[in-house]
C-alpha cells in the first residue's frame, strides 16, 4: 500500500520507518523536502519525498503528524479534495505550550482536535491512533509486559479496519472505542503519557489495557 506521511519531525520520520519495514511504499510530505534528503539517504533510502500536496496525492492511506498549530495549514497545503475518500490517520495532538510550564490541551471536554480534523476533512475518513505513546516507541514496541494497547476511533469502519492492521503489524494491540469523539479522552492521554514522564518516570512507556 501508498502511505503518504504528512509532517516531517520525530513523529512522522519514525511512522515512516515503520511503514517501510511492514512492506508499504512512503512518501514523506514537508514544506521544505530538500531538507530531509539527508535523513533519507541514511535512514530511509527508499522512501521518496515530496510537497504535502504531492504526498496527499500520492497516498493510498495518509498519515497526518503535524504540530497542532500547523495542523489546518498542512491540510490545506495539501489539498481537501486530494484527501477525499481517503484514510487519514490522525497521529496530531491538539498541545499548546506555555513557558516554564508542561504541554496543555487547546481543545477538551466537548470538542477534541481528531473531531476538528474531521470537520476540515469532511469527505476523508479520519481515524485517531498513535497519539498515546513516543515515536521512540511507535514500531515494534517491546516492553517486559508484552504489546501494548493503543486505542483508535473513528466513524467509519472499514477505515479502522486497515488501521488496526497496520497496529498489528506495527506490534500493537488495537482496541476501538467507537467514532471520532472518542479523540476527547484518547488526547488527555497524551498528556497522563507526558506528565508521567515529566514526573520522572522516563520516556520509555506505553499503556497496556488489562483484562479477566
Amino acid at each position: 500500500m501508498r502511505i503518504g506521511i504528512l509532517g516531517s519531525g520525530d513523529v512522522g520520520k519514525a511512522l515512516a520507518v515503520g511503514f517501510l519495514a511492514s512492506g508499504h511504499e512512503v512518501m514523506v510530505g514537508s514544506r521544505d523536502a530538500a531538507k530531509l534528503e539527508e535523513w533519507r539517504k541514511t535512514t530511509a533510502p527508499k522512501a521518496t519525498l515530496g510537497s504535502f500536496a504531492q504526498t496527499a496525492a500520492f497516498g493510498d492511506v495518509v498519515v497526518l503528524a503535524t504540530v497542532w498549530n500547523g495542523t489546518e495549514s498542512a491540510i490545506k497545503l495539501a489539498g481537501v479534495d486530494a484527501l477525499r475518500g481517503k484514510t487519514v490517520i490522525d497521529v496530531t495532538n491538539p498541545l499548546v505550550f506555555a513557558e516554564g510550564k508542561p504541554p496543555a490541551l487547546a481543545l477538551g471536554h466537548h470538542d477534541s482536535g481528531g473531531e476538528q480534523v474531521q470537520r476540515w476533512l469532511p469527505g476523508s475518513h479520519v481515524v485517531k491512533a498513535f497519539n498515546i505513546v513516543g515515536n521512540a516507541h511507535m514500531y515494534k514496541p517491546d516492553f517486559p509486559g508484552g504489546p501494548p494497547t493503543m486505542f483508535l476511533c473513528g466513524n467509519d469502519a472499514e477505515a479502522k479496519r486497515v488501521v488496526t492492521s497496520f497496529l498489528d503489524a506495527f506490534g500493537w494491540e488495537a482496541i476501538d472505542i467507537g467514532g471520532i469523539e472518542g479523540s476527547r479522552l484518547l488526547e488527555p492521554m497524551c498528556i497522563l503519557w507526558v506528565q508521567y514522564a515529566l514526573q520522572g518516570g522516563g520516556w520509555n512507556h506505553a499503556f497496556k489495557l488489562l483484562r479477566k
